[in-house]
């Protein structure tokens, strides 16, 4: 009877030990940029940034089917370095910023895809439009930021879509309907509040 109790103790202590290992980060927009790439007429393969991202993160490392991700991208800190084409994007041609100011994901399943890997399924709204979408994720570091003196973790993903699905389609094919995703992201537990 007694080991029966120590056993089920000890399984207590252990799934109160896994669930605790969660932790939720705060995603630092001046460490995260979005890189959007595609083939213009097959001479050249030009990029855009989306920086102010602004979500969070919730990783485990025991149990990575309880992590998540929500993230908001807004349009106004697209980036391609020319602003003229900055502008064309956020017309109604493409993006409609006006209308559709940001982009959003939502992670809906979270799995372990081997060593410091995770493939993280959600649904990506863009235009109005919400697709399915699949990141393929490298876990970069997990530990304390020496600088910022709290836990982080950094993340690197990719993956690869069809802008016509989100009705982003002007120009296609020549200019490629597919675009390749690459991210890169810092997220900090965030700072305790200030005690009233």
């Amino acid at each position: 009877m007694k080991r029966i109790l120590l056993a089920a103790a000890l399984g207590l202590a252990f799934a109160g030990t896994a669930s605790a290992a969660a932790v939720t980060y705060k995603i630092d927009p001046n460490h995260t940029d979005v890189v959007v790439g595609w083939s213009h007429f097959g001479f050249s393969n030009p990029v855009a940034h989306f920086g102010k991202v602004d979500g969070t993160i919730t990783y485990d490392p025991a149990k990575p089917a309880a992590s998540s991700v929500q993230v908001t991208i807004p349009l106004d800190g697209l980036d391609s370095h020319v602003p003229d084409f900055d502008e064309h994007l956020k017309s109604a041609d493409f993006f409609d910023a006006e209308k559709f100011p940001t982009i959003t994901f939502k992670s809906t399943k979270v799995e372990a895809a081997g060593e410091k890997k995770l493939k993280v399924s959600g649904e990506l709204t863009v235009h109005g439009v919400t697709k399915p979408a699949v990141l393929d994720v490298t876990i970069n570091k997990i530990g304390e930021q020496p600088m910022a003196k709290r836990a982080a973790a950094g993340f690197d993903a990719t993956t690869t879509l069809k802008r016509s699905d989100f009705g982003l389609g002007k120009y296609a094919p020549n200019v490629s309907d597919e675009v390749s995703i690459r991210i890169t992201t810092e997220a900090l537990v965030p700072k305790p509040e200030a005690k009233k």
